[in-house]
């Protein structure tokens, strides 16, 4: 059951990592057909998951640990 409860946050994580690949992808497309304050917004949007990405790596790692 812990093995479960830990790896949930890691799947969650890689899920958000992977729609921020997905998004970032189509925010090129989007700014390539003439669309830069579309594509501006989306940027600003995603830079929130950037900004987290240390702290949700920190946090996994310390639950991850036995205790």
């Amino acid at each position: 059951m812990w093995e479960r409860a830990c790896s949930l946050p890691f799947k969650i994580k890689q899920n958000q990592l992977a729609l921020e690949a997905a998004i970032m992808e189509l925010t090129l497309w989007v700014e390539q057909r003439g669309s830069a304050e579309v594509a501006g917004n989306v940027r600003g949007a995603l830079d929130t998951i950037s900004k987290n990405k240390n702290f949700m790596n920190l946090t996994l790692t310390v639950l991850m640990t036995p205790e």
